[in-house]
């Protein structure tokens, strides 16, 4: 079985190695922190000149690698070997042979990104039993929100429930962008307040606390005519910060959860919450959105939402301006 990246570290840790680390997946966020720490840590600098070697996948050969791997470390109790851009490589269940009998003294980091291996090759189940396994997956839009709040949590942070939605939506699944951004909020926060807000967010990050997909959501669920069409309007004027088909399929998202709550026989606050995978914070949000929307309704806006993501994308629409369709859009949700 794989290993968890959690497993890895803590091994890590406390110099607790194996000869192969093959990291595969496509989230490379896990990956490039494995194969840092590994660069950074295990050997010392007056080491790594001569038992530190990176290579590159398109610059390389298996068998280079492997000979390579099976030489001994000069003055140190290890050599490391890191291929980047393993996922290139040809040959790669070649890998498999050194497997068989590694270099213990050697560890060797191999970066597979974007990819999988087939569960079902020798080299897989030669990892298993002889080196390590490691396999990113990039997550699912409903657990960013968790995995921001997570994070700040490790660091002693707190973010406002509003403040992280915001973030979810505006940043996506992309850890690698997520982690720069808060690292960068985590810099501007006062001294003695570690709680970051959509006034902090706004101010260092530049989404608009007032104008984003979050709160178009919010006022199009409270059928805040007035709001939702100052929203329509900024969107309109900034079409490069906020691109027609990132709302739609925020907005998707949005009723898709309403149509899952309209389902529930069980609409208890707790229930709703991991029924829809958000934050119970956001349940009575949910609530009265359906208690606007009915079922037949959100059934109704989902279609249309169906019919202007195709007519953005140029069929069925004779190149009606992003801001005129989206406009069209929130109009025909707001009075269905």
């Amino acid at each position: 079985m794989p290993v968890s990246f959690d497993e890895i570290m803590s091994d890590l840790r406390k110099r607790i190695f194996k000869p192969v680390y093959f990291l595969a997946g496509d989230e490379p966020y896990y990956i490039d922190i494995i194969t840092d720490y590994i660069a950074e840590k295990v050997l010392g600098e007056e080491e790594k000149a001569f038992n530190q070697v990176i290579l590159y996948g398109e610059d390389t050969t298996m068998a280079s690698v492997i000979e390579i791997s099976r030489r001994f470390p000069m003055m140190a109790s290890h050599q490391v070997v890191i291929v980047k851009e393993g996922q290139v490589m040809k040959k790669i269940e070649d890998l498999a042979l050194y497997l068989e009998k590694p270099l213990l003294s050697t560890i060797l980091v191999f970066n597979y990104k974007y990819k999988s291996l087939d569960k079902r090759t020798k080299l897989y189940k030669t990892l298993n039993s002889q080196g390590s396994y490691f396999e990113s997956v990039k997550l699912r839009d409903y657990q960013v929100q968790p995995w921001i709040e997570r994070y700040l949590t490790t660091k002693g942070i707190k973010i406002n429930p509003d403040a992280s939605a915001m973030l979810t939506e505006y940043l996506g699944s992309d850890l690698h962008k997520i982690v720069n951004e808060l690292d960068k909020l985590l810099i501007t926060l006062p001294p003695g307040k570690p709680v970051i807000t959509t006034s902090l967010i706004e101010k260092n990050i530049g989404i608009s606390k007032e104008y984003n997909n979050f709160e178009l959501q919010k006022a199009i669920g409270e059928k805040n005519v007035l709001k939702a069409n100052m929203i329509v309007k900024y969107f309109g004027d900034n079409p490069g910060d906020n691109p027609l088909i990132l709302t739609i399929a925020s907005l998707f998202g949005y009723f898709t959860k309403i149509l899952s709550y309209h389902y529930l026989s069980d609409k208890s606050p707790n229930n709703v919450a991991a029924a829809l995978k958000i934050n119970p914070f956001f349940v009575k949000d949910y609530q009265k959105a359906a208690s606007k929307y009915s079922l037949a309704k959100t059934i109704r806006i989902i279609k249309l939402l169906r019919t202007y993501d195709l007519r953005f994308k140029g069929f069925g629409d004779a190149g009606t301006e992003p801001g005129e369709l989206l406009k069209e859009l929130v109009y025909l949700i707001l009075h269905i």
